[in-house]
């Protein structure tokens, strides 16, 4: 996949990160740091073209501008972060640098002890991350650096669509359930559902809630940890009835979301489901699980649909980002590798090779597709921005959501099931 737009790297990277490692400060209590070479150990979850090669290209790259720095990247599965991140916290050499969603998720890790504050290594050049970056503080204290965000909706197939008879893209819940009835008429699986992973169900409750509830209830929730307001329970209520509808491929509980064409993205890439409420690496995604070089002329985007009566705003949207936090042993060059991350030929690297959405703005103009530009401006206009609630709260609190959320798509849960869930688990993660 060509990069015709990319800026020289090297040029570009001598001018952004400081050669000498010393002259990039640690918080102040960051612990004596190695001198001399230094080999850093690096967790991310891209194990799949575009951004594996990607990442392998950044090593090498780093590594020639910064010969005394070796990098060892670890690709992981990404479902594999949740149980290995804590484990590897908690032992006596955990990874200088790994993959981090922020939020309530970041702040679990730090009570590790072992996850670096980095705010004054970071404070020259963070700005180029925007507002985003504070997604990555804890009280004020800088702990990780996002180098993409993300935003989900649906990604569907444009020939399946026009195969039953769809003209346009659902905008109202109405609408998606029509269209749902349209494909399954045409033999055609409507939605791809990754069950087997939990986290993809979690984004229809996710959404729900983001309809039914205003900003200021999803706020203050967040920020309590708790769901009081009966509009969560009417999210969950939701959800049910939109699984009464029977929307997805058959043995969607077993189905992963990523691995494999018969994962739920594979799916869509081989014309075998018609759509998947998913966040923007869907395209990158499908492009390792499909022989079919036209993927991206065949595939559209558009939000989740409006929910009558709810008290979100319609345009509100689901989404996170993707970032690295330092431990404490190396927490210098890895701030300065982080700053490399967010540099403009990186991001653009990014964006150009349908990889992500960049963080650094500049970058955007590069984005690989129409497509992705849409789904960029859209995310980025939003009058509200929602993170993912199994990252915005604390860990043992956004597992137990993702597993009542899971209950329901079995059959077995409840609306106000998944609110007590969340709330029993707050409390005695207290």
């Amino acid at each position: 996949m060509s990069v015709n737009r990319r800026i020289p790297v090297l040029a570009a990277l001598a001018a952004v990160v400081p050669l000498a490692l010393s002259a990039c400060g640690g918080g102040s209590d960051t612990p004596a740091q190695p001198s001399g070479p230094v080999t850093l150990t690096w967790w991310h979850n891209g194990t799949t073209d575009p951004i594996k090669s990607i990442w392998e290209k950044v090593v090498a790259d780093y590594h020639q501008a910064h010969p005394d720095v070796t990098i060892k990247a670890q690709p992981l599965q990404n479902e594999d972060f949740n149980t290995k991140v804590p484990l590897a916290l908690q032992s006596a050499e955990p990874p200088d640098i790994y993959q981090s969603w922020g939020a309530g998720d970041l702040a679990s890790q730090i009570t590790s002890g072992k996850v670096a504050d980095i705010t004054d290594a970071t404070k020259p050049w963070i700005s180029s991350a925007g507002k985003f970056a504070q997604n990555w503080q804890v009280d004020g204290k800088q702990y990780g650096v996002p180098f993409e965000q993300h935003f989900v909706g649906f990604w569907y197939r444009k020939d399946l669509f026009q195969q039953a008879g769809i003209t346009a893209p659902p905008k109202t819940l109405d609408d998606l359930n029509a269209a749902v009835t349209k494909l399954k008429a045409a033999g055609i699986a409507p939605i791809s559902v990754g069950g087997k992973d939990r986290w993809p169900d979690a984004f229809y409750f996710n959404y729900f809630a983001v309809r039914e509830c205003s900003a200021d209830v999803l706020k203050q929730s967040v920020k309590a940890v708790k769901l009081e307001d009966p509009c969560w329970t009417k999210a969950g209520q939701d959800l049910k009835n939109f699984l009464a509808t029977q929307p997805f491929q058959t043995g969607f509980a077993g189905t992963p979301a990523q691995q494999g064409a018969g994962s739920s993205a594979g799916l869509v890439a081989n014309g075998r489901a018609a759509m998947e409420l998913q966040g923007d690496w869907e395209p990158g995604t499908m492009s390792s699980l499909t022989e079919d070089k036209d993927l991206d002329s065949k595939v559209g985007w558009f939000p989740f649909p409006s929910v009558a009566g709810g008290q979100g705003d319609p345009n509100a949207v689901l989404g996170g980002g993707d970032g690295f936090a330092c431990t404490t042993r190396a927490s210098k060059a890895c701030a300065d590798f982080l700053q490399y991350l967010g540099s403009e030929p990186v991001q653009t690297q990014l964006a150009a090779q349908g990889a992500g959405l960049p963080v650094n703005t500049v970058a955007a103009k590069s984005l690989k597709t129409d497509t992705l530009r849409e789904v960029y401006d859209y995310g980025t206009k939003a009058p509200y921005l929602q993170m993912y609630f199994d990252r915005a709260f604390p860990t043992a609190v956004g597992a137990a959501l993702n597993d009542a959320v899971a209950n329901m798509f079995a059959g077995q849960g409840t609306p106000e099931g998944i609110v007590n869930a969340v709330n029993q688990a707050a409390a005695g993660n207290k």
